[in-house]
């Protein structure tokens, strides 16, 4: 519906208003034989298809960047940018009682185009229009109004999620195709992406940017919130539909539209990035009083068969990048399992609430691989780990490519399977432990401790739980397992011999006859030339 259809709508309604308010004796001279009015046909609503066509329109034009911010707001740095806060008392969509908030993030710094921010009531989109009344400038002063039209650099929504009193930050649009969701006592930590375009080749990454939303004005009750996007880029254009659940573990489901202006040979669907920094299983730096700096410490895979796959995190010294082929694979996260305080002794960053981020694909994603690109960083400031679905077949223009997924945001995965899991995995030289055995030259030691599931039952009776171990490119020297009453599981060890230089690729399991008792832990080692 455009605006002068609703405005035409809006003056009919009047007249009918004042029609209806005339005297009797004025009705009574209207004929009793006039006809009765047809009905006025049902305007349309704007909705998911609106975006797709959007999305296909501009797929057919060149690719054009946004427009350059005014010098002062690109020069602010990140203490600027983030002293300009938006004014919480002007937050918008309060009408009609709705339970959600939303706030406007100002353009400046690293956010560099600005993007247009509709509100979508009773299906007619309207523009937020830029004001500087909106936010709060702190010691920040411009020598000259800024534009009208300026835009903003995202968004956020705040609803009730830990205190019915107060409206926390549910989710957030900002850079790129960013987006982070929180759910009940959740700290913000990992991110998810629209779309990720040649990840991991070096020179060869493009970033797609969110250039305009829409987001629907939820009604008084509302437990849903609707945001639709317009995806841009020099290879692809993209419709995105977001329904977002806020709850203890908050929900949102996805659908996208992609239209492609070039061939793109290494696409990423449902991309999630994150940091790893150190941990107990990658200590190679050190010199902190805080033994583990990291958001998420290891990838979930559920695969098409069913088995389900715990790869440890690592910082390496170089990029790496472990890939698990599968077809319609069930599942795939960045997971952070290690609540424990005293692990990250952080009393402000609050490691130990980051959420795990898991994805279910919805319908047939086909061939193609869960792909993990570990990147190396010497802080806990940056990014560096990536985790996506990379489809076998390459992205071809002209046709039109629809898929969909929900992604979760959750502090305990432990009801995601049922079967035991990896808690801790740790390394060293190994030792005879008592067995007079000589340690072989150059082998390595890996510790895993695997627990819950079924495996306090099996403690009862440990002789019949044994390990199955495997490695490509090495050897096995020996494995074998010990009950571990601390954590009401198992402590497995795995004493391994590669050639220096090669990289190893290493798996184990439990299970107890022909019962799998827990997810398989993979992990790949090069030693040292």
């Amino acid at each position: 519906m455009t605006v002068s259809n609703r405005r035409q709508i809006l003056a009919g309604l009047s007249a009918a208003l004042s029609f209806s308010a005339a005297p009797a004796a004025l009705l009574a001279q209207q004929p009793e034989t006039q006809p009765a009015p047809a009905p006025t046909p049902p305007q349309p609503r704007f909705g998911f298809e609106d975006v797709v066509r959007r999305a296909r329109e501009i797929a057919a034009a060149p690719y054009e960047p946004g427009p350059n911010l005014p010098e002062p707001l690109s020069r602010l740095d990140f203490d600027a940018w983030r002293d300009i806060r938006f004014r919480p008392e002007r937050a918008l969509l309060a009408q009609n009682g709705s339970g959600f908030r939303m706030q406007m993030f100002h353009p400046g710094f690293l956010f560099t185009r600005p993007v247009t921010v509709n509100i979508v009531r009773d299906g007619v989109p309207t523009p937020v229009p830029y004001s500087s009344n909106l936010f709060d400038y702190g010691r920040i002063k411009f020598e000259k109004p800024l534009p009208v039209n300026l835009g903003f650099a995202g968004f956020r929504l705040h609803y009730p999620l830990n205190d019915p009193r107060i409206f926390d930050e549910l989710i957030s649009f900002i850079g790129a195709s960013y987006f982070r969701v929180l759910g009940r006592e959740q700290r913000y930590g990992l991110s998810a992406r629209g779309l990720a375009i040649g990840a991991g080749v070096p020179g060869a990454e493009e970033f797609p940017v969110f250039r305009e939303f829409w987001v629907e004005a939820p009604m008084a009750g509302a437990e849903r919130v609707t945001v639709y996007a317009l995806l841009d880029s020099a290879s692809v254009s993209g419709a995105y539909q977001f329904h977002v659940y806020p709850d203890v573990d908050s929900v949102v489901d996805i659908s996208v539209a992609l239209f492609p202006r070039k061939t793109i040979e290494k696409l990423g669907l449902a991309p999630l990035t994150s940091m790893f920094f150190t941990g107990e299983n990658d200590r190679r730096f050190h010199d902190d009083f805080r033994t583990e700096l990291h958001d998420s410490d290891g990838l979930m895979v559920h695969s098409r068969t069913g088995e389900w796959i715990w790869r440890p995190l690592r910082n390496p010294r170089q990029q790496a990048v472990s890939s698990f082929v599968e077809s319609n694979v069930r599942g795939f996260g960045l997971m952070q399992r290690d609540r424990v305080f005293e692990h990250y002794q952080d009393l402000d960053l609050s490691y130990e609430f980051r959420p795990s981020y898991w994805i279910e694909p919805q319908g047939d994603w086909g061939e193609g691989v869960v792909e993990l690109i570990e990147l190396p960083t010497g802080d806990e400031t940056n990014d560096n780990i990536v985790a996506l679905w990379a489809p076998k077949a390459p992205l071809e223009p002209g046709r039109e490519f629809r898929f969909g997924y929900k992604l979760t945001a959750l502090l305990d995965s432990s009801d995601l399977h049922p079967g035991g899991r990896v808690i801790n995995t740790y390394q060293a030289k190994p030792k005879a432990l008592g067995s007079g055995e000589p340690v072989t030259d150059g082998a390595r030691r890996f510790i895993v401790d695997f627990a819950g599931g079924d495996l306090a039952y099996h403690l009862k009776q440990p002789e019949k739980v044994e390990i199955v171990p495997s490695i490509a490119y090495g050897r096995i020297n020996r494995a074998f397992i010990v009950p571990n009453p601390k954590t009401e599981g198992f402590r497995a060890f795995i004493d391994i011999v590669v050639e220096p230089g090669q990289l190893a690729e290493m798996r184990a399991f439990l299970k107890s006859g022909d019962k799998t008792l827990t997810e398989t832990w993979s992990y790949p080692w090069r030693p040292e030339a």
